[in-house]
């Protein structure tokens, strides 16, 4: 039900030979690789190489982390046709990215419009290509709240578009909970850390929410990938003391 992993971004200064070894060592399932740097869009030979070493090493490309931003990337530079290359070399499942470059309370009604066509279009792209976009539960986005994620969802239907889910900095257990709730009949995968007010801290302090939190998740039946993010000090060794305890929390649902 649920699979581990890593967001490869968690260590930008490590090349993506030496993330798969690390992953392959701590005996997670799959990686999600990252546009801006291990895996850039539209370098289609990156994307097979990392596809391969990635395989090589038994693991999975859980995601592609691309950072195109909906509504905003395209008239920046970024055209979402390079981005869903990458990923149909990468041969990934789903694409991450976010929705727009404001958060809903900024963004105004003509920039959420902006931002839901984008998103139309680019989901239609994506189906024929048989890959599904994931929009990240993210701040300075329209998935800032809790109450406007909602809202995006209906705007979306009929879409294929998916949701991750992370627990929103600063916000109380209950409140990140709720979210996860909302989320879960289009939930994809959840980036799992654990924060103090805006500090980083080793993933075993949050066990008692993080078992709460994987508990709703795994109501609706559904396989979902369970991936590290933001590692202490960007440490190599707590990186691997992250890893056991993610394995430990997913392992009651295997």
């Amino acid at each position: 039900m649920f699979k581990n992993g890593l967001v490869s971004i968690s260590f930008r200064k490590f090349s993506p030979e030496k993330i798969v070894q690390m992953c392959a060592k701590a005996g997670l399932d799959g990686i999600e690789w990252g546009g801006d740097v291990h895996v850039p869009h539209g370098d289609l030979q990156t994307a097979a190489t990392v596809r391969k070493i990635t395989a090589g090493a038994g693991l999975h490309v859980a995601a592609y982390g691309s950072y195109y931003r909906a509504g905003v990337s395209e008239q920046a530079g970024l055209a979402f046709e390079d981005v869903l290359a990458s990923a149909v070399e990468l041969k990934t499942p789903t694409i991450r990215l976010w929705a727009g470059g404001q958060g809903s309370s900024e963004a105004g009604e003509a920039g959420r419009i902006g931002v839901i066509d984008d998103l139309r279009r680019i989901d239609a792209m994506a189906r024929k290509a048989n890959i599904s976009v994931s929009l990240e539960f993210h701040g300075g986005t329209l998935t800032d709240t809790n109450a406007s994620t909602v809202r995006l969802m209906d705007e979306l239907s009929g879409t294929n578009i998916c949701f991750y889910w992370q627990p929103p900095v600063n916000q109380p257990f209950e409140y990140c909970r709720d979210g996860l709730s909302a989320v879960l009949p289009r939930l994809t995968n959840i980036h799992a850390f654990h924060w103090m007010n805006t500090e980083r801290r080793p993933l075993a302090e949050g066990i008692p929410n993080w078992k709460k939190y994987l508990e709703t998740a795994a109501a609706d039946g559904r396989d979902h990938y369970v991936m590290l993010e933001f590692v202490l000090e960007d440490s190599e060794t707590q990186f691997y003391a992250d890893a056991a305890i993610l394995k430990e929390l997913t392992e009651p649902y295997d």
